[in-house]
């Protein structure tokens, strides 16, 4: 039930994310929304995300993983149904962020959960969610037209997810009476003690750089390739490649990384494919281009390799939540200035190169960060030092 548990809690974390965008027009124009909110709209899932993903501890301790979870699959359900049918913006805006919410706590317990139950498989457990993260990521996007093209409605194609939030709640609410007993909240992990550390430093500052760049690419690749002279239908094709690249690496990565403690060399891997894909793009974007989308896309890896840090680089359940929840709450929130920044760049320039400069330098501070985070220590190792140890590079 656990292992069936965290695979399908997995599937439905960024279904509320990923079904929007394809039917972004026909949602706005349905719902009459102005363009201010469809861009609130956008906005809103890294904003959940930071926000709701810092009180998931709070929640935790409070209530316990196992609980927390059927609630924030029960939130993801009832919001992901409920604004399929709202005839009203700002309602729609309201339910989408209840769903958020629950894709939010959720991504912060999933590393929990399994650093809890299955402390000697966490390669194998973390290669399941990250896998199933992935696929149900790339399914909500591809699946959503050709649902809504069957049905005849955006609501139909939207509402149709809330029944696999449903389906993951089952084996959850099964396992219920199995949940450990919660510890003492006086010994409890905050957020605070976790960024009075340096790994907690280099985690968020990891975890916020790689998405930076991943939203950038998702935001921007197709645009860089239509300026170039190519037409609409293959540079989507071109930015699906880029991210189902993300499910291989995820079958494998976590694996390769719970047999060896030192990880520098999977940092340095990622690096490389970046830099490899973004000269590329700098200096030949259209000659070449599928071999710099696929060293992107490998590059891209690194979502994979700062999920799986949380479990390895903490020895207890609490301590991986917290780094989790530090990590993304605020790492998202850097994710979601990045399109913002790169926009305005090329907008400013009226080019390319600066806003892939800009990338260049911020893939250059997350590899530094991966170097000292990849080495192999645990946070519990830092909570008891002197706060002046908690600058990010020392």
């Amino acid at each position: 039930m656990l292992i069936a548990g965290v695979g399908l809690a997995a599937l439905n974390l960024r279904t509320a994310i990923t079904s929007v965008g394809p039917l972004l027009d026909e949602v706005t124009g349905g719902l009459h929304m102005s363009g201010t909110l469809a861009g609130v709209l956008t906005t809103l899932p890294v904003l959940c995300f930071a926000a709701f993903g810092a009180l998931a501890p709070t929640l935790i301790r409070r209530f316990g993983e196992h609980h927390v979870l059927v609630g924030a699959l029960a939130a993801l359900a009832a919001g992901l149904g409920a604004r399929a049918f709202s005839g009203d913006p700002w309602l729609f805006l309201v339910l989408s962020v209840i769903a958020l919410s629950g894709g939010a706590v959720g991504n912060v317990l999933l590393p929990t959960l399994v650093k809890q139950h299955f402390p000697g498989r966490v390669g194998a457990m973390t290669t399941l969610y990250t896998t199933t993260l992935a696929l149900g990521t790339t399914i909500a996007a591809a699946a959503t037209v050709p649902v809504q093209q069957a049905a005849g409605s955006w609501r139909v194609a939207l509402g149709s997810y809330a029944v696999f939030a449903v389906i993951a709640i089952v084996p959850w609410l099964l396992v219920l009476r199995h949940e450990p007993p919660r510890g003492d909240p006086a010994e409890a992990l905050s957020l605070g003690r976790v960024l009075r550390t340096r790994m907690g430093w280099q985690s968020v500052l990891y975890f916020g750089t790689q998405s930076t760049v991943a939203y950038i690419l998702f935001g921007w690749f197709a645009q860089m390739l239509r300026d170039q002279g190519m037409d609409a239908a293959n540079a989507g094709i071109l930015l699906s490649y880029l991210t189902a690249l993300a499910v291989p690496i995820s079958l494998v990565l976590p694996g390769l990384m719970a047999r060896v403690r030192d990880h520098r060399g999977f940092v340095s891997f990622f690096y490389v494919a970046y830099i490899v894909g973004l000269t590329g793009m700098w200096f030949s974007p259209l000659q070449g281009v599928w071999i710099w989308t696929t060293f992107l896309g490998l590059g891209m890896g690194a979502f994979t390799l700062a999920l799986t840090f949380f479990a390895v680089r903490t020895r207890t359940a609490p301590a991986t939540a917290a780094l989790s929840a530090a990590s993304q709450s605020l790492g998202y929130l850097m994710g979601g200035l990045g399109p913002f920044l790169f926009g305005t760049l090329h907008h400013v320039t009226g080019g390319w190169h600066a806003p892939l400069a800009m990338v260049f330098g911020i893939m250059t501070l997350n590899f530094c960060m991966g170097l000292l985070l990849g080495r192999p220590r645990y946070l519990e190792d830092q909570l008891t030092q002197a706060p002046e140890a908690s600058r990010p590079g020392r």
